[in-house]
């Protein structure tokens, strides 16, 4: 099996690195090959540049990315040091979001973790924070292991955090909070369940984590969010042991990656208005969108930028790459083939361009 593993910044400190690293090596000496995404190079930096903690953590972009780059190497230093009892190698692998973006990168991150995994290395991933962009974020790095888990072909995603899984309720409030073992599938219930952000060491939350799990489950990969802080958690999840957290099943159908890179790495640039017809035609019958089913549209777009697609309920069901300029929309809104430039398609989205998100 391979196995992501996550683990989120509330959870990265010697103890829980030394338990998790003695985990992973059990997982490969049974088969096994793990993959560790990693948060916390910004928690490191800080500690590192103000170790008594006097100071507020600053919430300046730009700061916290000199923040990442003092606390990367320290970061790396704690997993190496975890592994290196059990004579393993830590592969540091930064990535940002635009590796999943240009196919070419993507290929090219695919390689480097293989090559990694082919030499007996422990790949240990982490956002690129000292040069990613504020706007195209992965958040606390959750978003970023469900793509890694498509990027590898991994059959498992663990998300480990300081929580023991998704709770019916808040504990916090609801003092009978109880586990939720299993997941079929992510809907709006589900969702609301995930409340806000977490703990104030990380950016992320349940809310982070269950945009993850759907990534990776629309992609064939089964889900566990999990506690660190449970023994052999690695193993239990791995295992597919009963109550070791909540486990998300993954969807039949896996999404190509080229699918899965425009449902969820990349941000909308507008949105498409369509009618009832043409909503029906690629909710139903897997046709392209042509420009005479959109009635309106929101933002400025190019084409190949990617938009939603919003049925008449006011609902987004659709996600794709745009093949017209949201600047020649005069020429193209809702005309019909024969009413369009002699040198303009009437392709707004192509059926091989576009992914059903709802």
């Amino acid at each position: 099996m391979i196995a992501v593993v996550k683990v989120g910044s509330s959870s990265v400190n010697a103890d829980t690195v030394d338990r998790l690293c003695g985990d992973i090596a059990a997982a490969r000496a049974d088969g096994h090959t793990v993959v560790v995404v990693t948060s916390g190079a910004i928690a490191a930096g800080w500690a590192a540049l103000h170790p008594g903690g006097e100071r507020q953590r600053p919430a300046d972009p730009a700061v916290l990315q000199a923040v990442s780059a003092v606390g990367q190497h320290r970061l790396m230093r704690l997993w190496q040091d975890g592994l290196d009892p059990h004579g393993l190698l830590a592969g540091q692998v930064l990535l940002a979001p635009l590796d999943f973006v240009h196919r070419t990168q993507y290929l090219h991150a695919r390689g480097t973790l293989e090559h990694l995994v082919d030499m007996g290395v422990v790949p240990v991933v982490n956002e690129n924070d000292a040069v990613a962009d504020e706007e195209i974020r992965f958040g606390d790095n959750d978003r970023l292991a469900a793509l890694v888990s498509h990027l590898v072909s991994a059959e498992l995603l663990l998300l480990l955090t300081d929580a023991p899984g998704l709770l019916t309720a808040d504990p916090r409030l609801v003092s009978e909070a109880s586990l939720i073992e299993e997941v079929v599938e992510i809907d709006h219930q589900v969702e609301q369940l995930a409340g806000g952000p977490g703990s104030d060491v990380g950016s992320g939350g349940m809310a982070s984590k269950l945009a993850a799990a759907k990534i990776a489950t629309w992609s064939g990969v089964e889900t566990v969010i999990a506690d660190a802080g449970r023994a052999g958690v690695v193993a239990a999840a791995v295992g597919g042991e009963s109550g070791v957290g909540t486990v998300f099943r993954a969807r039949p159908h896996r999404l190509s990656a080229r699918k899965l890179w425009i449902a969820f790495a990349l941000g909308a640039s507008g949105r498409l208005f369509v009618d009832e017809g043409a909503q029906r035609a690629l909710a139903e019958g897997g046709r392209s969108l042509l420009s005479a089913g959109v009635t309106s549209l929101e933002g400025d777009f190019n084409p190949e930028d990617a938009v939603e697609i919003v049925g008449p309920d006011g609902k987004v069901f659709a996600k794709g790459l745009v093949r017209l300029h949201s600047a020649q929309s005069a020429l193209w809104l809702g005309k019909r083939t024969n009413q369009l430039p002699d040198d303009m398609a009437p392709v707004a989205v192509h059926c091989d361009d576009l992914v059903l998100v709802r």
